[in-house]
């Protein structure tokens, strides 16, 4: 579902940062040769995030969902000198076109490359988070938020992707569907927890900040 019209989009995209030329590189080979294109964070949203990293300047940058890792690139704009960002993706097929781009980008020193569950390895990691990006498995967010939020620290953010699910979030759901149901859920304990303060912004496909406290 588009929220706004492809024009206003296109009014929206040209008036703010130009997207990154290798950004642009990763999107065409991530359209030739990736499963679910559309899964791209793409130039808007790209710059949002690149936008909120540099005003948090984090030390640690922590990312589930690396996919082919536009947004990881986007993210590691802010990172302090120094800093380190962690990125955990399952597809291990992946791995080396992320690394490719890491490395042309100039921040692959800095970027920590992890294949495997989340659940499975965000515990293992030592860092203390100043910035989690949360973009994988829909039907594990509570999981991963409640993973996440032990290694992070009073003032940490905290983004949650694709939290409107095309609107389905405002539809009838089939019993089917866990994804939104599992999001619908996720949305109301953001709201709800005493640990964090949230607004969801309409950006994109719905993206949750979320403030530790």
């Amino acid at each position: 579902m588009h929220f706004l019209s492809p024009l206003l989009e296109s009014y929206i995209a040209d008036h703010s940062e130009p997207e990154p030329e290798l950004l642009r590189e990763l999107t065409r080979e991530t359209h030739l040769k990736v499963v679910q294109p559309r899964m791209i964070t793409g130039h808007f949203q790209g710059r949002v995030l690149s936008m909120l990293s540099k005003i948090i300047s984090p030390t640690y940058i922590l990312e589930i969902g690396t996919y082919t890792g536009y947004s990881a690139l986007c993210l590691a704009e802010g990172l302090e000198k120094g800093g380190q960002l962690h990125t955990i993706e399952v597809n291990e097929e992946l791995r080396l076109i992320q690394r490719k781009y890491f490395d042309r980008s100039g921040y692959g020193p800095q970027i920590i490359q992890h294949t495997g569950d989340a659940l499975n390895l965000v515990p293992q990691l030592e860092q203390t988070f100043d910035l989690v990006f949360i973009d994988a498995q829909k039907v594990n967010y509570d999981a991963y938020f409640e993973a996440v939020i032990q290694k992070t620290r009073p003032g940490s953010v905290i983004l949650s992707d694709n939290v409107l699910w095309s609107g389905k979030v405002v539809e009838p759901i089939e019993k089917s569907d866990k994804a939104t149901a599992a999001l619908l859920a996720y949305n109301q304990k953001l709201k709800d927890d005493p640990r964090v303060e949230t607004v969801l912004l309409p950006i994109r496909d719905g993206l949750t900040l979320s403030r530790v406290l």
